[in-house]
C-alpha cells in the first residue's frame, strides 16, 4: 500500500497536481476538501467540533484504506487548527498496515499565492480565495509546514507546470527515486 501525502502551502496547486498524478498512476485521489467542506456543512471551521471531526475522518479514512492495502494519493495543508503531530500519525497507521508514505511538498512563493488565491476554480471547493487574509496567515502555514516530516520530493510549483510537476513525481516513484 503506497500513500502518496502531497502538501503545500495555499494555491501550491495540490489538487490539480495530484488530479494529473492520479490520471497518471491511477490511485484515487482523497483531496483535503473531501473531509473538510462535510464537516464544515455543520460545525463552522476550526470549532472544536470541526476539528476533532475532521481529524477523526481523516485518520480513520486513511487507516481503512491502509488496512485494506489500497493505494492512494492525499492532499494537505498544513495549518494551525491541525494537530502538529498529525502527519507522524498518519505515518504510523499507514506504516502499523504494512504500508509505505511518500511526501512530496509543494512550494510556492508568497507572491505565487497571492497571485492564485483568487482563481475562480477555487470556489468550487470553498478553499481561501482572501489575499488579505493569504497575508495575515502565510506564517502561520509556514511555521506548520516546518513540522511536517521531511519530504522525499520537493517541488516549486511556480517554476514547474502542474503537468511536469505530475511527470516529474511519477517517475520518482516508479523508480523509487523520492529522496532529495
Amino acid at each position: 500500500m503506497q500513500l502518496v501525502f502531497v502538501y503545500g502551502p495555499p494555491a501550491a496547486g495540490k489538487y490539480t497536481v495530484s488530479r494529473k498524478l492520479a490520471d497518471l498512476t491511477g490511485l484515487p485521489l482523497f483531496h483535503n476538501h473531501l473531509i473538510v467542506d462535510a464537516v464544515a456543512a455543520l460545525f463552522p471551521f476550526g470549532s472544536p467540533s470541526f476539528v476533532r471531526l475532521r481529524e477523526q475522518f481523516w485518520l480513520e479514512a486513511i487507516g481503512a484504506a491502509a488496512r485494506e492495502g489500497r493505494s492512494f494519493i492525499f492532499t494537505f495543508q498544513p495549518e494551525a487548527s491541525v494537530s502538529p503531530d498529525f502527519a507522524s500519525r498518519v505515518v504510523k497507521i499507514v506504516r502499523d498496515a504494512g504500508g509505505d508514505v511518500t511526501f512530496v511538498h509543494l512550494t510556492l512563493s508568497a507572491e505565487g499565492q497571492a497571485a492564485r488565491i483568487a482563481n475562480e476554480d477555487r470556489g468550487k471547493f470553498g478553499k481561501l480565495r482572501d489575499v488579505d487574509l493569504l497575508r495575515t496567515l502565510q506564517a502561520e502555514f509556514a511555521a506548520c509546514e516546518k513540522a511536517m516530516p521531511a519530504a522525499d520530493i520537493v517541488i516549486d510549483t511556480g517554476k514547474t507546470p502542474p503537468e511536469a510537476a505530475a511527470e516529474e513525481i511519477f517517475r520518482r516513484l516508479q523508480s523509487g527515486r523520492t529522496g532529495q
